[in-house]
């Protein structure tokens, strides 16, 4: 195919993946934040205390909507107020990636996350998708990943 036709399909796709990307993160990262809030909750009502209202308890091994909610907001926040210099250091940083390479990154680790999640497995999606990038910058070649940390070079 011709380079535009791949560039314009690819830079397309990417906004797919890079939306799976996003669910995957919640998916996984949200699922520890609310575990380990629930955890609280419970040991808390555990202990004895009365204090808060029966809507913000854990109602068996349901976690209250409050909980998920407040969660989710935590991370779409953090996303909207880092994300922006995190996927710049990402992907210009380590290696200058193109749109095709983004696509099979974000894809590669969007798939490795949601399967992580499947099982219960918590994984870090930061080094997750900075492994994917790795993967994409060495296909092309080793050289061309700068394999030391971005604030020491």
């Amino acid at each position: 195919m011709r380079p535009q036709t791949v560039h314009r399909a690819s830079r397309r796709l990417q906004l797919v993946s890079a939306c799976a990307m996003a669910l995957g993160h919640g998916s996984n990262d949200a699922q520890k934040s609310m575990g380990i809030i629930a955890l609280a909750l419970t040991a808390f009502v555990a202990a004895g205390h009365s204090e808060i209202p029966e809507w913000m308890r854990p109602q068996g091994n349901q976690i209250p909507m409050w909980v998920i909610v407040a969660c989710a907001a935590a991370i779409a926040l953090g996303t909207m107020a880092g994300g922006k210099r995190i996927i710049k250091t990402m992907g210009t940083k380590i290696i200058r990636i193109t749109p095709l390479q983004g696509f099979a990154a974000e894809t590669s680790g969007a798939i490795t996350i949601f399967g992580a999640s499947h099982f219960g497995v918590p994984v870090s999606t930061t080094h997750c998708i900075n492994a994917c990038i790795m993967g994409v910058g060495a296909s092309k070649r080793i050289s061309a990943v700068r394999w030391a940390s971005p604030e020491t070079s």
